[in-house]
């Protein structure tokens, strides 16, 4: 890579650091409970809106992970998900109306967070459908990784987005809150992927799954990120650039091996694909507060008018890490 090239990342990150410190404005405390953060705490940060009936499962599951204290973005809920983060003793929160698309998709409200509170501790940064999962994971708490990962000094940690459904439409699956949704949830797509790599940012760009095949059938190159790095041990000169699909300095986006190797990698499981969907796409839609005018969540809207089942005879049932592992999904790397 160019020096031209290093000195406009740079200055790339500067901006969206300084984005970020300026957006802080935009949120105002609901409750803050960060005195109670210990400097080796691991953090979870996330933004949500109209999510009441996933953040029970959601807060348990990362708790049984390990995670010490939750930072979160209600950005202008009217379910009840604001006054039940705040009554929560590991959660802090802070409210903001501003727009979500002002925000970059929320990534300068979570930029900010991050260089506030999470420099020198593992931070996740997930949504509250994507449930991490790693390897030994079903043995080994989140902070047996983070060990790992300081004493083998990687900084970042990725994970690739399976996008999970269930057998038969949607619709025929009601969840209640509380639920575990992997299990109405609890199929996925084993192959069907593309990947490519980004020269600029050095990153994976992951593309393909149900959401590929069921809403960008004639347009694929249009189809959401599948790359993620919600893992990093977070450092205030860092920052996302797009969601959580890249970052800046550059080094934390290489996560993978070219050399023929593998480094060790997880997968989130993404369980968007519940009854709640569609209501939640047509919402979302007609907030227009999404990537490329919506576009997304247009193609969601048409897709889904038909009652579509996502299962195919590719598909796959969720059993464990090992399974995704053994289809090339994730990697244990060295991590023994």
């Amino acid at each position: 890579m160019g020096i031209l090239t290093t000195y406009r990342l740079r200055l790339a990150r500067k901006r969206w650091r300084i984005r970020a410190f300026r957006k802080r404005r935009e949120l105002r405390p609901v409750v803050s409970r960060v005195v109670n953060i210990r400097p080796d705490d691991l953090l979870l940060v996330s933004t949500v809106r109209n999510e009441k009936v996933r953040l029970p499962w959601f807060l348990r599951y990362y708790r049984d992970l390990g995670i010490n204290h939750f930072l979160f973005v209600d950005n202008d809920s009217d379910d009840g998900s604001r006054e039940y983060l705040a009554e929560q003793a590991d959660v802090s929160v802070w409210a903001t109306s501003a727009g979500y698309k002002r925000s970059r998709f929320g990534v300068d409200w979570v930029n900010w967070l991050l260089m506030r509170y999470g420099h020198g501790h593992w931070t996740v940064v997930v949504d509250p459908d994507e449930f991490l999962v790693y390897p030994f994971c079903d043995t080994r708490p989140l902070r047996a990784l983070t060990d790992w990962l300081d004493a083998s000094s990687i900084r970042s940690f990725s994970a690739m987005m399976l996008d999970m459904y269930p057998k038969g439409p949607i619709s025929q699956h009601p969840y209640r809150e509380g639920q575990d949704p992997l299990e109405i949830a609890n199929w996925f797509d084993s192959g069907n992927y593309t990947m490519t790599r980004n020269a600029a940012y050095g990153n994976l760009w992951i593309q393909g799954g149900p959401r590929a095949r069921m809403f960008f059938t004639d347009n694929p190159e249009r189809a959401p990120a599948l790359n993620k790095i919600p893992l990093v041990k977070w450092d205030r000169d860092y920052a996302y650039v797009s969601s959580t699909h890249m970052l800046l300095p550059r080094g934390l986006n290489l996560v993978y091996d070219e050399w023929g190797g593998e480094k060790a990698s997880g997968c989130l499981l993404h369980a968007k694909f519940i009854d709640t969907f569609t209501q939640k796409a047509q919402e979302e839609l007609a907030r227009k507060q999404h990537y490329a005018n919506s576009h997304e969540y247009r193609a969601y809207q048409e897709g889904m008018a038909a009652s579509p089942d996502f299962w195919c005879k590719w598909s796959e049932k969720y059993i464990n890490w090992r399974q995704l592992e053994i289809l090339g999904l994730m990697s244990k790397g060295n991590w023994a």
